[in-house]
């Protein structure tokens, strides 16, 4: 077992890290649980694999579980399933007093937490994230928001949850392709500023896809630590700190933007490809060496993640693509800021990219691709 704590003031709260914890549930969320009863979000793919067993853990305890499903996949980070499960909450009956809980990966906890930020002026909820990304990245944090048509997570909160509860064992029921996703999250954290965690990656990283136990727990309890520090240095993101946690998102965004936001790229290949291309355009700028991104991206292919646009499969030109960034919410006064490298565990914010040479660069690496 391993317990972690974002220092928040008022807002401070605990991670749990423990191996079988969704099988004595009801003793973890006791804290959390009034008036006997508890309402739930999750989707239809996670409820199928996990609910039965809560449900009958809370039933056995004398707690009523009301549970809302929502579809499974991005395209449920939408207004019209807030507008559901709000809807569904004052059903209920919820109150300010209520915890509302969100089993399920990062989508599920972005809109469980929105939910919960706005219904009834704000009530508290409870993240038990099911994802490898959603562990180690999304569930501990407070970002809330949901997807437009103008692009991804411009509308949302910071809404702190209560207690985010992490059992590495639910990950057995999860595709391969979805580890290998929250997986790209996890290298990041060695990327920003922890070398030595990066080495750790390339020798331990196809352990941790394997879900081999002590290799998983590193991984996610590193990583949670990492995100932690930095969230209680920098909570809202107002200094230069918390924004180092984008890595390979402004470049990432770009690519589900132009993708669909859907199955055909998902976010943590697109964010593993976009922290490739941020060590490529630092080295163009002469900020580290090429053989820098060439590490990462031979570590990222050995894990069969795409690290091209190409592979990404992403067509759209380098014009096009910074089209996509321009949307991004970290725009200010029409400059966005970019995640650089001066090396592996040397990332920095960047507040003067020319987004004309950021589009010339995208365009170079189409034909290098190519040839």
């Amino acid at each position: 077992m391993a317990q972690l704590n974002i220092a928040l003031g008022q807002r401070s709260y605990d991670i749990l890290v423990e191996a079988g914890t969704l099988d004595r549930i009801s003793d973890h969320l006791s804290p959390w649980i009034k008036r006997g009863r508890t309402l739930w979000i999750s989707d239809s793919q996670v409820a199928r694999h996990h609910w039965p067993k809560i449900e009958a853990q809370l039933a056995s305890a004398g707690i009523a579980a009301h549970l809302h499903i929502v579809p499974a996949g991005e395209a449920s980070k939408s207004w019209a399933e807030l507008a559901r499960i709000i809807d569904w909450l004052l059903e209920k009956g919820v109150e300010r007093s209520d915890t509302i809980f969100a089993l399920g990966g990062g989508m599920i906890g972005d809109l469980t937490g929105f939910a919960a930020s706005i219904v009834k002026r704000g009530c508290e909820f409870v993240q038990i994230p099911t994802t490898l990304l959603a562990q180690v990245d999304s569930s501990v944090g407070g970002k809330t928001a949901i997807n437009t048509a103008a692009g991804k997570n411009l509308v949302g909160t910071f809404h702190q949850p209560r207690f985010v509860l992490i059992d590495p064992l639910v990950l057995a029921t999860l595709p391969p392709r979805e580890m290998r996703a929250g997986y790209a999250e996890i290298v990041k954290y060695g990327l920003i500023d922890d070398a030595p965690f990066f080495d750790w990656c390339e020798t331990h990283g196809q352990n941790v896809l394997a879900r081999q136990a002590s290799s998983l727990k590193q991984a996610i309890v590193t990583s949670v630590a990492a995100k932690a520090r930095i969230v209680g240095e920098d909570e809202r993101e107002t200094k230069d700190r918390r924004a180092l946690l984008n890595l390979g998102h402004t470049f990432g965004h770009a690519l589900e933007a132009d993708t669909g936001f859907g199955d055909r790229l998902l976010h943590g290949e697109a964010v593993g490809t976009g922290m490739v291309l941020a060590l490529r355009y630092s080295a163009r700028r002469g900020l580290c060496a090429p053989s820098d991104a060439d590490r990462l991206a031979a570590h990222l292919t050995a894990c069969n993640m795409p690290t091209t646009l190409a592979a990404a499969g992403v067509t759209a030109d380098g014009a096009a693509l910074v089209d996509h960034m321009r949307h991004d919410k970290k725009m200010t006064g029409g400059t966005l800021p970019f995640l650089l490298l001066r090396g592996i565990g040397q990332t920095f914010v960047c507040h003067d990219v020319d987004l004309d040479d950021v589009a010339q660069f995208l365009d170079q690496e189409h034909r290098r691709a190519a040839e």
